[in-house]
This record gives structure tokens, C-alpha cells and sequence, in this order.
């Protein structure tokens, strides 16, 4: 047997973990202090030049916001008070292909929100599905690195996917999404967003709540099974680009209600699912989605380039009213997104027009590499010379007490908590007989490229099983392996 050598940092260190990070207590927030995971997030978001490394394809368009119930019981912030009309722009992407890949390939979709509100912006950046597959971001880069081109073959490898995915049981609730006919929708206009993570809401008298996104599509759900979508990268690989640009020229303007899932504060600590595991949802049954508004693209933009590729989305742009929650996943992606935009675009982003608020800004930041906007005053803090000041009362409300030792651990399992229990429950509940038979055969296909060993269709076949029986049986006979 062969001695596997010790994960190092780049320093030739040895690693803490592979797939913890260090955080207060198995559910609490990570800390900055964890330099592994600090040093795997910053050089993974400098890895390509000058696309995104991930969601490098995709476009978008301009639209507004309308809240039309009132939700003040439970969040403070502006742009969700009846009545109120925000600005907004909205981009999709797929996740792993590069910037020019096929809009039709099976993938998630990125569903990313900039909200342009009177108090700063607030971004929503999150996919068409309401999961993901991992629940650490000390494993965000390396599943990654799965979906990308082999650095020695320069190659593209199912085989290190399904290494992956069977390796990480918590993967199987979001590859059986992707292995639906929802991996493949049909145009972007025809699928739903989510915000995926749990977020706090907090209301002007400091009560707080759990609080998850959902976009429901007005056109109607819309997929391509697996042959369509194949067809449609041959045909157009910029389908959903131009299905997009094309529908608002013509005046057809795609909209989304908004719904939010509420959960009280106080609920999380006990509830049958961890409520942070960005690899679970929340049952409606026990939280029912709750309509708030809508929201329309109606306004294409004038150059790409400037307005598209150059935006940029971050779960870390919060405004008063709105806060982070202990999801680990969401806590890696708060410091990764801008500083990921910082390399990519450059320090000074926030004043490209696409991604400056509309509302003034009063920073104590200045220089940098293209920078035009300066303070005029006083050029730190705190001055005597009437120069901004913080005011902490806006943020009453978002803080909550901790306690917990500092270790790298997974989340503390809640009473129903498992990796396969809610896949089985979308393949048994959700999924039509169609849908099961489109799934089987998609991943079928998925695991029958020729990288894919015999070995690992056995894994897979296991993985199958895992979520259900009969799913496992139906691959393993596609596979010609024995179940």
C-alpha cells in the first residue's frame, strides 16, 4: 500500500484539515485567523486571468424590484418596505464552464442580484438551486478543481468529479438537482433563483429572524432533457444570451416573484435539520414560502463588457436590516467574492458604474490603481474636522451571543440530519417518472466518458444507492455494473 504524502500549505507546512475550517464551535462563525483556509480561498481566486474563475460565462440585464406586502415585522430594510421600487441588475451564469463555453451544458446556473437601494448596495448571489454540493468552503476550491481542465492533459475529467462528489456524501443532494432536466434549463428566463444560504433579518426593535430567498419564474419552468441540450451547443452555444437579450428588445419582459422562507430566531438552535447546511433546505411544510413582491428585467445593457463582465457580485454588501448567518459556506464566500473582484478588476471596482451605489458614498478609502472618486475632507477617522462618521444604531438588531470552543469540525448534527435524506425525498416526491428516467440516463451518460474507471462506476453505483435503491439499481444497470 502506498504511503499518501501529508496536505501542506504553500509554505510546506503540514494542513490542519482538508475539509474543516476553524470555527467558534461546530455551527459558529469561521474565523480570520484560520490562515489555511485564508491562503486556499486567495489563491484559488487568483488562478485565472482575466475571467471569473467560476461563473466566468454569462450575461444579464437591468430591472426593478416591487415589494408589495409588508414585511417590516420582520426586517428594518428599506428595499423590502411595501411599496418600495428598487433598481436593480440581475446576471446568470453557468458555474464551471469558461468564457467560451456552451450556455446549454449541465451545470448549476448562477442567479446573482444587485440591488441599487438608497441605503447601499445589496447583492443576492446565488443559483438556480437551493443547495450546493459542499457545506465547507475549506472544500470550495478543491470541488472546483474537479469541474476544471486537468493541469496535465489540459483535459476536462468526470472521473475526478465523481472522485469527488462520492467521496463528499453531503454532494448528493445537489448532483441529483444537476442530474435532473433542471441541469439543463431550457433559457434562463424559464428557471428559478434562489439565495441558497440562511441570512438574518432583524426588525427596527432589534427581533430577529432566519430568512431564505426564493425567485419563482413567471414564464414557467422550462428544461432541455439531455439530448435537447446537447443539440442547443451545437446549434447556438450563446442560446441563453441572446434568448435573453432578444426577449427584452421585443418588449418581452421576464419577470420572478419573490418569496421568502421565515424562520424565528430562536428555532434554529433545535430545528430537525441544521438551518446553516448549505446542503439542506428548509421542508415547506414547517416554513411556508411567503410572497413579498416581484421583479422584472425590462433594460439590456449598452456594453457587455463594461456593464456584464465587469460587474460584480458579493454576499458580503449588506444594508441596515440584513445580516450574515453562522453557514460556513456563506461565511467563506464573505471575504472570497471581493476579494476575488480586487484581483480581477481591480481595487477600486465600487466605482465602476455598474457596480456603484446610487447612493453617496462616504469612504475613507482613497488611491489606488484607477481611482476617481476622492475624499474631499478629512482623509481618516476619527478627525475633528467634521469628516463622516459611523453610526452604529443602524445595525441594532444584527448581533447575537456565541459560545464555543475554537476547533475544525463539522457541523453538530441536528436530529434528522444526514447526507442522502432529502435527495431521496426529491427523488421519491418531487420527481415525476419521467424525471427519474431523464435522471438515471444523465447520469448514465455523465459516468460512461471514458475516464471514468470501473472501479469508480462501482463507487457511483454505491452513492446511487445510498439516496434509493431503486436509483442505484437503474444505474448500475446502465453501467453494467452489479448492483
Amino acid at each position: 500500500m502506498t504511503t499518501r504524502p501529508i496536505t501542506t500549505d504553500d509554505n510546506g507546512a503540514p494542513a490542519p484539515s482538508d475539509e474543516f475550517s476553524q470555527s467558534v464551535g461546530a455551527n459558529g462563525p469561521l474565523l480570520l485567523q484560520d490562515h489555511y483556509l485564508i491562503q486556499k480561498m486567495a489563491h484559488f481566486n487568483r488562478e485565472r486571468v482575466p475571467e471569473r474563475v467560476v461563473h466566468a460565462k454569462g450575461g444579464g440585464a437591468y430591472g426593478v424590484l416591487q415589494i408589495t406586502e409588508d414585511v417590516s415585522q420582520f426586517t428594518k430594510a428599506g428595499l423590502f418596505q411595501k411599496g418600495q421600487e428598487t433598481p436593480l441588475l440581475l446576471r446568470f451564469s453557468t458555474v464551471a464552464g469558461e468564457l467560451g463555453s456552451a450556455d446549454s451544458a449541465r451545470d448549476p446556473r448562477g442567479f446573482a442580484l444587485k440591488f441599487y437601494t438608497d441605503q447601499g448596495n445589496y447583492d443576492i448571489v446565488g443559483n438556480n438551486t437551493p443547495i450546493f454540493f459542499i457545506r465547507d468552503p475549506q472544500k470550495f476550491s478543491d470541488f472546483i478543481h474537479t469541474q476544471k481542465r486537468r493541469p496535465d492533459n489540459h483535459l476536462h475529467d468526470h472521473n475526478a468529479q465523481w472522485d469527488f462528489w462520492t467521496q463528499s456524501p453531503e454532494s448528493a443532494h445537489q448532483v441529483s438537482f444537476l442530474m435532473t432536466d433542471r441541469g439543463t434549463p431550457a433559457t434562463w428566463r424559464n428557471m428559478h433563483g434562489f439565495g441558497s444560504h440562511t441570512f438574518l433579518w432583524y426588525n427596527a426593535a432589534g427581533e430577529k429572524f432566519w430568512v431564505k430567498y426564493h425567485f419563482k419564474t413567471e414564464q414557467g419552468i422550462k428544461n432541455f432533457t439531455d439530448a435537447e441540450a446537447a443539440a442547443a451547443q451545437v446549434a447556438d452555444p450563446d442560446l441563453h444570451i441572446r434568448d435573453l437579450h432578444d426577449a427584452i428588445n421585443r418588449g418581452d419582459h421576464p419577470s420572478w416573484t419573490v418569496n421568502v422562507q421565515i424562520m424565528p430566531f430562536e428555532d434554529a438552535a433545535d430545528y430537525r435539520f441544521n438551518p446553516f447546511d448549505l446542503t439542506k433546505v428548509w421542508p415547506h411544510a414547517d416554513y411556508p414560502e411567503i410572497t413579498i413582491g416581484r421583479f422584472t428585467l425590462n433594460r439590456n445593457p449598452a456594453n457587455y463588457f463594461a456593464e456584464i463582465e465587469q460587474a460584480a457580485f458579493e454576499p458580503s454588501a449588506f444594508v441596515p436590516g440584513i445580516g450574515p448567518s453562522p453557514d460556513k459556506m456563506l461565511q467563506g464566500r464573505l471575504f472570497s467574492y471581493p476579494d476575488a473582484h480586487r484581483y480581477r478588476i481591480g481595487a477600486n471596482y465600487l466605482q465602476l458604474p455598474v457596480n456603484q451605489p446610487q447612493s453617496p458614498v462616504h469612504s475613507y478609502n482613497f488611491d489606488g490603481p484607477m481611482t476617481f472618486r476622492q475624499p474631499s475632507g478629512p482623509h481618516y477617522a476619527p478627525n475633528s474636522f467634521g469628516g463622516p462618521a459611523a453610526d452604529p444604531s443602524l445595525y441594532e438588531g444584527e448581533h447575537y451571543a456565541l459560545t464555543g470552543e475554537i476547533v475544525r469540525s463539522a457541523y453538530r448534527l441536528h436530529a434528522e440530519d444526514d447526507d442522502f435524506g432529502q435527495a431521496r425525498a426529491l427523488w421519491e416526491n418531487v420527481l415525476s417518472e419521467t424525471d427519474r428516467a431523464h435522471m438515471v440516463s444523465n447520469v448514465v451518460g455523465h459516468a460512461s466518458k471514458p475516464e471514468v474507471t470501473s472501479d469508480m462506476k462501482q463507487r457511483i453505483v454505491e452513492y446511487w444507492t445510498n439516496v434509493h435503491k431503486d436509483l442505484g439499481a437503474s444505474v448500475a444497470k446502465g453501467l453494467g455494473v452489479t448492483a
